[in-house]
């Protein structure tokens, strides 16, 4: 969920040495209290960034992590499928 949420902030335009900073520090106030990321709100998020709105909420989900990988070769369910099917034809399967 770290990287899910430092993509985010580069989303909303925060340059990405300063998002990962960010995170760091969302990390590190996580560990300190005993924490999951996932377990943090809004207000929580906003202490450290601005740039977080009620979207970045989804992406403290793990369930929902592989939605927000949708190049190629990634772990999206439709990327995995592509490189099976890939991979099938060239096989033969």
């Amino acid at each position: 969920q770290a990287i899910d949420l430092a993509e985010y902030l580069v989303e909303k335009a925060v340059p990405f040495r300063e998002a990962h900073k960010i995170v760091g520090a969302l990390v590190r106030y996580c560990e300190e209290g005993r924490l999951a990321l996932a377990q943090l709100s809004l207000k929580t998020l906003r202490m450290f960034s601005r740039e977080f709105g009620a979207d970045a909420l989804p992406r403290l989900n793990p369930e929902n992590s592989l939605q927000y990988r949708t190049g190629a070769h990634t772990p999206h369910p439709k990327a995995v499928l592509a490189a099976v099917r890939r991979w099938e034809k060239r096989i033969h399967v």
